[in-house]
């Protein structure tokens, strides 16, 4: 699979990720606790969608890892709507086994995306840093 291919399974993923949160908020009762939670959840997981399609019209690469770290905390936050649901036995917790599964494998992804680029960025800084170097010792000498 190549990165554009990967950029766009993951767009899909994302995508998928908010409209299944969306069928299922949709079904909760009307409660006042329900409908905080689903609020939060709702928004979390669109956000996760939507940020990350931004993710990929950064227009430079600390653009890209500032909008993938919001991705990471949008995304962290839907687990931890979906955590709070499955542990205060609000929602029989077979109703959240594929959207947790789902959710938590994209934070894994995220994460690891964003310390690959982090690393990346730090080989490109030390090699800019060290031709500047080279370049400064010659104009000096």
């Amino acid at each position: 699979m190549d990165r554009n291919e990967f950029t766009e399974m993951l767009l899909h993923r994302t995508k998928g990720l908010a409209i299944e949160t969306i069928k299922l908020v949709s079904s909760f009762p009307h409660k006042t606790e329900f409908y905080v939670i689903g609020n939060q959840l709702v928004k979390s997981a669109t956000s996760t969608a939507a940020n990350y399609r931004a993710v990929n019209r950064a227009r430079s690469d600390k653009e890209f890892f500032a909008k993938l770290s919001i991705v990471i905390e949008e995304c962290d936050e839907t687990l931890f709507w979906i955590e709070i649901l499955e542990e205060s036995n609000l929602i029989e917790q077979n109703k959240l086994i594929k959207l947790k599964d789902e959710t938590l494998e994209l934070l894994k992804i995220f994460s690891k995306s964003r310390k690959t680029a982090k690393s990346n960025n730090s080989k490109t800084q030390s090699f800019k840093n060290s031709i500047n170097q080279k370049l400064n010792n010659s104009i000096i000498q």
